[in-house]
């Protein structure tokens, strides 16, 4: 029997136990399950599992690629009487009989490759090379190896695959929480000389103790006293890197004033984002009494006036 008469005759939907309407990732789902079942590896020098495992992979040849499930579904929906074929006399088989097609001396295969461009069903040899699947994967990483980059290995169980296997991958410095990184090549292996899938990493980023990320700028809150906010002050500020720079605030900092320090953010290509800085003025909750007659003093002398307008442009 060729490739292409098998359309006819083999109901691929049944092969694998889903519906005509199943969708791609139902078929995908129960593809993998029967495949880890029937796998020769799973079930050495059994003869019957390996026929098993064959069919239903190629079942899945068809039906998990969306384009040769279409045309085999129009195959199927057609049938041999739309194109004048009819089976002889006492023919047996998947629909008027088993005994070769009248089609006026015509070819099954010539036939599916007008119908479709010269595409074909399947290869010569009923297996077409075939990609492997993508995997996924999630990694958790803390937000300095996110920002640095680094190097790990993940252990992957695969398709046809006794054992895990262990792939170093590298993630790129910046990654950000929640981001995917694709591995090229790295996923399930492909079949009939295919190409392997790719691997498909979700990045989960521990949040930071004192840095925030806003794209590729960093965030830090910077304590201050309320004589600092109101003097002014040079005040040290840690960097990511472990090393620190001096930022000048000017007397009447107010609290929550964001102040930037070039090119201290991620630097993952191109150029470097900044290190935003937020002031936070901290004001105390206790004081001595000689504390708090010199704030009674400076609250006699001052002239602010900070709520002025506020009831006025309050007004509707």
């Amino acid at each position: 029997m060729s490739a292409q008469r098998e359309w006819f005759e083999k109901d691929y939907y049944a092969v694998l136990g889903v519906s005509k309407t199943a969708t791609d990732k139902e078929i995908t789902k129960t593809y993998r399950k029967l495949a880890r079942k029937y796998h020769p590896d799973a079930n050495p020098n059994n003869a019957a599992a390996e026929e098993k495992f064959k069919e239903i992979s190629a079942a899945y040849d068809v039906l998990g690629d969306e384009k040769r499930r279409k045309e085999y579904d129009e195959v199927r929906r057609a049938g041999p009487s739309a194109f004048g074929m009819h089976g002889g006399p006492g023919a047996q088989g998947g629909f008027s009989g088993g005994q070769p097609f009248d089609m006026g001396g015509g070819d099954i295969s010539d036939l599916i490759s007008q119908m479709f461009g010269g595409r074909g069903g399947r290869s010569r040899n009923g297996v077409d090379p075939r990609r492997g699947l993508d995997l996924e994967a999630s990694l958790d990483i803390s937000f300095i190896d996110a920002i640095n980059g680094m190097t790990t290995s993940l252990r992957l169980s695969t398709e046809g695959e006794k054992t895990p296997r262990e792939v170093n991958v590298r993630i790129p410095a910046g990654v950000d929480n929640g981001q995917r990184i694709r591995i090229k090549g790295r996923g399930e292996k492909g079949r009939s000389g295919g190409p392997s899938g790719d691997l498909l990493i979700t990045c989960n980023v521990a949040p930071h103790a004192v840095f925030g990320r806003e794209g590729k700028n960093l965030t830090v809150a910077l304590p201050i006293t309320f004589t600092e906010a109101a003097l002014g002050a040079n005040i040290e500020v840690p960097t990511v890197d472990g090393s620190s720079v001096t930022l000048r605030l000017k007397a009447g900092t107010q609290a929550g004033s964001r102040h930037r320090v070039k090119s201290k953010g991620i630097n993952s290509g191109g150029a470097a984002g900044d290190l935003i800085v937020t002031v936070d003025v901290v004001v105390p909750r206790d004081l001595t009494d000689k504390q708090r007659k010199l704030v009674e003093q400076l609250a006699q002398i001052s002239d602010d006036a900070p709520r002025k307008n506020l009831f006025s442009n309050a007004k509707p």
